[in-house]
């Protein structure tokens, strides 16, 4: 084992009282997207020194692991199958993926069950088959319905595959599939937003997830913002299209129930992302995954090839962990709690917190009813500065 031995009597205390998920991370992509900064690589960038194979192999050791480090685990309630892009897996190897999570942890009675997937590597066939495999939700990749604004993304689906895929999703019987948009790419205009929006209406999911564009350090874009070739997004416009996203979706009965996420019903809510937004354990594996299990956090290796080495010699493939100060667990529950449709209970806060979340319902931030502070339409728009107000 590397920086971790056992966790800490602790951390395991509880374990099964909160929501438990398991997280897997595939690291493979087609192509490289010039805003991602996700732990990913192409073929090209692994060479011969990973590949999808000696990755499960390493998955399979680390989910046993997992299950001896937490002692007779309880059976996961939520599965997450991230990128990357896991459908360049097909659906015989994400039904590997979930057969070594039924293997290490068992899955509880009525377990949501999610994969990430490009709409490209995707089909009717490959849908048939990660239903009948066990998975009950997908997440497709759209960002916009402009094929400009594909471009500038380097995103490489054509502008009406995923709609179409999401049909083909929901022909094979999944009622849960999500579409994810981004919003303020450079050269968006309000009129892409309005078409992507219409196609997503059009699609008939149950869920959408739309976040706005953010340039993140060490990306190509990143290097194309600060040459002068494209325009960092401005505040003002991102703040307006986050309106006009929220209006369409509410207008065709997708409510927000967390700040960036839209759902026809409470039924159709990502319980997984829920767990993570309410305190919940979490097993993440595979390179780069983060865990966090009663107020320990630990993050795996980065490099595919690294990270199966480490299994393979059978030890913990992790890079780095902390435990969290009560002071880390009120600041991560004061700042995701808030930004779910059911607010933050009022006596999470201590003191000077009430007194500054009755000083922001008066500006119109927060709503303080039922012994809870919910932000308004207006406090979405400054969540992370409303956060700070209640923190000190």
């Amino acid at each position: 084992m590397s920086e971790l031995e056992v966790l800490p009597q602790a951390a395991l205390e509880g374990l099964g009282t909160r929501p438990f998920g398991v997280y897997v991370h595939v690291p493979f992509c087609a192509t490289r997207c010039g805003y991602c900064d996700f732990n990913t690589y192409t073929a090209g960038e692994l060479g011969s020194d990973s590949s999808p194979a000696s990755w499960l192999d390493g998955l399979r050791r680390e989910l046993d692991l997992a299950a001896r480090v937490l002692g007779g685990p309880p059976p996961a309630e939520t599965v997450f199958v991230g990128g990357g892009t896991p459908s360049l897996l097909g659906a015989d190897g994400l039904a590997s993926v979930l057969d070594a999570v039924r293997s290490s942890f068992g899955l509880a009675r009525g377990a949501e069950v999610t994969t990430e997937a490009n709409p490209e590597s995707t089909s009717p066939e490959f849908f048939a088959g990660i239903r009948d495999a066990g998975y009950t939700r997908v997440s497709l990749g759209m960002q916009s319905a402009a094929r400009h604004v594909l471009a500038v993304l380097d995103r490489v689906h054509t502008p009406g595959r995923p709609v179409l895929a999401a049909i083909e999703a929901r022909s094979a019987g999944f009622e849960h599939v999500n579409l994810d948009l981004i919003y303020g790419t450079p050269g968006e205009r309000v009129d892409d937003l309005r078409a992507s929006l219409d196609a997503v209406v059009a699609a008939e999911v149950d869920h959408v997830s739309a976040y706005s564009l953010i340039v993140e350090e060490g990306t190509a874009m990143a290097r194309r913002v600060r040459r002068g070739e494209l325009p960092m997004p401005d505040e003002d416009v991102l703040a307006s299209y986050y309106e006009l996203v929220d209006e369409v979706l509410t207008a065709a009965g997708l409510r927000w129930y967390e700040v960036s996420n839209w759902a026809r019903s409470e039924r159709d809510r990502c319980r997984h992302n829920l767990g993570y937004w309410r305190g919940g354990d979490w097993w993440g594996a595979g390179p780069g995954a983060h865990s966090h299990v009663g107020g320990v956090r630990w993050w795996n290796v980065k490099h595919p090839a690294r990270y199966a080495a480490m299994l393979a010699e059978g030890r913990w493939p992790s890079a780095g962990s902390e435990v969290l100060t009560e002071a880390d667990r009120h600041l991560e529950r004061v700042m995701l709690e808030l930004r779910i449709a059911e607010g933050l209970p009022l006596d999470a806060l201590d003191a000077d917190g009430v007194r500054e979340a009755r000083a922001a319902e008066a500006e119109g931030l927060l709503a303080l009813a039922g012994g809870r502070a919910v932000l308004t339409d207006s406090g979405r728009l400054l969540a992370d500065g409303v956060v700070r107000r209640l923190v000190g």
